[in-house]
């Protein structure tokens, strides 16, 4: 059965005893509510490791106060299943206490990647991240650690502090998982209704737009993006934040289509922020 632990020092008393056989260890964070898409990241380094772990938890430092922290959905049970039954090793859950104590007053900031995007609506989430990232880190000192694709904003900030900080840690990135109409797998789709939830397909469509769009030779990245607006603007219960066309590594937004680009929109699905993207070198 699957280790659950709660506590930095015992979380790293394990690691080290997988250290010492000479084991390698993976890492996925998470935030819990797992699906399909995480358990792709656990599988994935379930085939290149010998020892996983999974960290569980809702990082409230993420969160701005008018965001859903409190709401955020939470189920240990099902995820410790899905855990064991995908062959995870050992599931970190702290509460918010074990990782931030009474007086924690350092953040991890970062420039320029976080400006565009999701950064620019959500101006302190980033800093959050990487500062419970590079807690995760220090704690599990994983050989390789596993993010989606979906969050390709955040894998491309990740990749720049293992860069920046010199963590001798591999990132690997995975594709992002569907359900079989093409919305892209999420644990916030749990808040939408039944007519939120078809409405929300017109993220997928407008990604398939912008894909076939440059594949057949499209350059101009704002005609690309005004077909992609229009297209979601159809949609009466779509609310754009942005959609965007930046390179996939700098994150800075491209004029004429070449290299390595991310292509990203997000939007609001009745109340419910959602995201989607795809990256295609030209």
């Amino acid at each position: 059965m699957i280790l659950i632990e709660n506590t930095v020092k015992k979380v790293r008393e394990t690691v080290k005893e997988w250290k010492s056989q000479g084991l390698t260890v993976g890492l996925v964070p998470t935030m819990g509510y797992l699906h399909e898409g995480h358990q792709s990241l656990i599988k994935k380094a379930v085939n290149e490791n010998d020892r996983v772990v999974v960290s569980i938890f809702v990082n409230p430092i993420q969160f701005a106060p008018n965001e859903d922290l409190e709401t955020y959905p939470r189920d240990l049970e099902k995820d410790s299943l899905l855990c064991n039954s995908t062959g995870a090793d050992l599931i970190f859950h702290p509460q918010p206490e074990e990782m931030y104590p009474d007086g924690f007053s350092t953040q991890v900031v970062m420039n320029n990647l976080t400006a565009e995007l999701c950064g620019k609506t959500r101006p302190t989430h980033f800093s959050g991240v990487c500062t419970v990232v590079s807690k995760l880190f220090n704690i599990v000192k994983p050989d390789r650690a596993y993010f989606g694709e979906k969050d390709a904003q955040q894998l491309a900030i990740i990749k720049r502090l293992v860069k920046d900080l010199n963590f001798d840690i591999e990132i690997v990135g995975c594709p992002i998982v569907r359900e079989a109409d093409g919305l892209a797998k999420s644990s916030r789709n749990t808040y939408l209704n039944s007519s939120e939830r078809k409405a929300a397909l017109i993220l997928s469509k407008s990604i398939q737009l912008g894909k076939k769009m440059v594949a057949d030779g499209e350059k101009s990245s704002q005609t690309v993006i005004n077909a992609m607006t229009d297209l979601i603007k159809t949609e009466s219960l779509a609310k754009i934040d942005y959609v965007s066309i930046v390179n996939a590594e700098t994150i800075e937004s491209v004029d004429t289509i070449s290299g390595e680009i991310l292509t990203a929109v997000a939007v609001y699905i009745g109340k419910t922020r959602l995201i989607d993207n795809f990256m295609i070198t030209v």
